[in-house]
């Protein structure tokens, strides 16, 4: 066999296990990883500006293509702690990512050495797995270990922490004969899915609610093909949003308090039978749980068994991966087809169709400075069906899920239950180095935009290109609107004079940070927009941008300060505060106008 340091053997294990690019920072403990990653190659890398940004990137590899897992590298103490948001958010999101760092020497991590901190133990609660290797013969094994668990039954995170002489020290190991241990998934049996498709068939306004699961599984083929089958009309979560296309007939809407379309919720509410596939019941899509389940009937089939029965006891429950029981799901549907036994649903599906005909949110707006309902309008209009969009919290995210169109899986990405601010920036890098040729839309309002604007530099040093919507009301704006309920706008507000504006630019200068000259001093370029007629040439001339120079565009559009969009406390309590749509002049880049 041949004699290796540990960290050299980790990188072989990186290569067999499918791992051709990390997103990360070097560092003084974590450098014979570096060494390592020098010497034996293969291990392409996009040094980041914060370590924090690094896992984000991670995040927005791994939830681009099916398969996919991000790694992102830092060095001991700061490094690894800079990446528990990062951890947290892919942990919560069922996103398999793996964080390495660096550690002091194993005889001082317990003499408070510089940067020295126990990791292992911050991490834990975040991770499916968290692991300081103290032994240099155990590194190989501890990553083959890190892909089975993060690949099997619930996917997630995993943090492997490397004391700096354990990655130098010598052992023996031969690559050539690796091979990855294979990943467990539970399945559902036959019995379980024809009792569940017995309670479909008995019901008479059934949906089938799409999670996450189903793009963690790469089962939206088999999803859309189910929901063809039965007739069935699909709600997807936020997490599931493109698991079947906005424009099928039987994508009935997005139901919840904010992300949610009107017809959605008016679906959900008519409904009698729900059945949830790889989804966990977020209080943002189910609002009070009494109303949700009120008159209805629910499985829920979820692959992390302690899923079932957390936020509601369902009235059956089966643990499965989304993919093997949408696949039985379907064996059992035909056979019941071809015996005639499967109910006829196009009138109910038909009833949701004229739901989504009519019950719009108006977008077509003409005021100056914009209402941030026309930007949604511009980039539907724009962007068509092919694009990526990337966002994390805020007015911006909740609106764009409202007016916004997604046609395929992972088309939109987005950190569903952490929404850490900062998130979109570093995410539309690693989703840019995933799938170079795609169309990358990012969304951002101007504080989740601020937060970690540095990572633009990684997309001008790496050639990253991608367009990002900046909507900027100079406001903390979903803060302030749930501040109402406070009867107070405190401490929310992000305007101040700009002494570095001209006299002809006062009321831009009351915006505060002139974004279009931090992201030319980061290496990007950069457009404003005043003008709601100017949106979409806008959105043409950053195209033209981003092909020429190769590097992230910025779109900043000027809004009204105050624009309060739609949600409220429950599903049928949701305040719409704007106008709605009266005709399809109002939406014209609705659904409905568009079909």
């Amino acid at each position: 066999m041949a004699k290796m340091t540990a960290a050299e053997a980790a990188i072989h294990v990186l290569k067999k296990e499918g791992i051709d690019v990390a997103f990360g920072l070097p560092g003084a403990a974590i450098n014979p990883f570096y060494a390592a990653m020098r010497k034996v190659g293969g291990v392409d890398h996009i040094l980041a500006r914060h370590v924090e940004g690094a896992s984000h990137m991670a995040e927005g590899y791994t939830r681009t293509k099916a398969g996919n897992i991000g790694v992102c590298i830092g060095t001991s103490g700061p490094a690894g702690t800079d990446m528990i948001t990062g951890l947290y958010s892919a942990s919560a999101d069922s996103i398999p990512i793996l964080c390495i760092t660096g550690q002091a020497p194993r005889a001082k991590l317990h003499k408070e050495d510089f940067q020295a901190v126990d990791i292992q133990t911050i991490a834990g609660p975040v991770t499916k797995w968290a692991i300081t290797v103290m032994e240099p013969a155990q590194v190989p094994r501890a990553f083959q270990k890190a892909f089975q668990l993060m690949r099997s039954s619930r996917p997630g995170p995993v943090l492997i922490d490397l004391p700096i002489d354990v990655q130098m020290s010598e052992i023996e190991f031969d690559p050539d004969t690796y091979e990855s241990l294979p990943a467990y998934k539970p399945s559902a049996s036959r019995a379980q899915i024809e009792k569940a498709l017995t309670m479909l068939n008995e019901s008479e306004k059934p949906l089938l609610v799409a999670g996450g699961g189903i793009i963690n599984a790469d089962a939206a083929e088999q999803l859309v093909e189910f929901a063809e089958l039965t007739g069935v009309p699909v709600i997807p979560t936020l997490m599931g949003w493109g698991t079947i296309p906005d424009d099928h007939p039987l994508m009935a809407g997005m139901v919840g308090l904010q992300t949610s379309h009107r017809y959605g919720n008016a679906t959900m509410l008519a409904s009698d039978f729900v059945m949830g596939i790889g989804n966990r019941w977020a209080n943002r899509h189910t609002g009070n749980v009494e109303t949700y389940t009120k008159d209805r009937k629910f499985v829920h089939v979820d692959i992390e068994p302690t899923q079932i029965g957390r936020i509601f006891g369902p009235d059956y429950g089966i643990v499965s991966d989304a993919k093997l029981a949408l696949t039985l799901f379907l064996e059992v549907a035909r056979e019941m087809k071809a015996k005639g036994k499967l109910k006829d649903r196009s009138a109910w599906a038909a009833e949701c169709q004229e739901r989504k005909r009519t019950l719009l949110r108006k977008t077509h707006f003409d005021n100056v400075p914009v209402k941030p309902q026309r930007v949604y309008e511009e980039m539907n209009k724009v962007f068509g069906k092919n694009a990526r969009y990337i966002s994390t919290i805020g007015l911006s995210q909740i609106a764009g899920a409202q007016f916004l169109h997604v046609y395929k899986p992972r088309h939109w990405i987005n950190c569903g239950q952490a929404g850490p601010l900062g998130w979109t920036i570093p995410a539309a890098l690693g989703v840019c180095r995933a799938d170079p040729e795609a169309e990358v839309v990012a969304l951002s309002g101007d504080y989740d935009f601020q937060f970690m604007v540095e990572e633009l530099a990684v997309g001008a040093q790496f050639n990253l290109p991608y367009i990002h919507v900046l909507v900027n009301n100079s406001y903390l704006g979903l803060i302030r609107q749930a501040q109402r309920g406070f009867d107070m706008d405190y401490c929310v507000q992000l305007s101040f004079k700009n002494i570095n504006y001209t006299d002809e630019e006062a009321e831009l200068a009351e915006y505060g940070v002139d974004h279009i000259a931090v992201a030319e001093g980061l290496g990007c370029k950069a457009l404003r927009v005043i003008k709601p007629e100017d949106i979409a040439p806008a959105f043409e001339k950053a195209r033209e941008l981003m092909r020429e120079h190769r590097v992230p565009v910025v779109v900043e559009i000027i809004l009204e300060r105050i624009t309060n969009i739609s949600m409220g406390t429950d599903l049928d309590g949701v305040n719409e505060f704007e106008e709605l749509a009266e005709n399809l002049t109002d939406a014209p880049s609705s659904i409905a106008s568009l079909t």
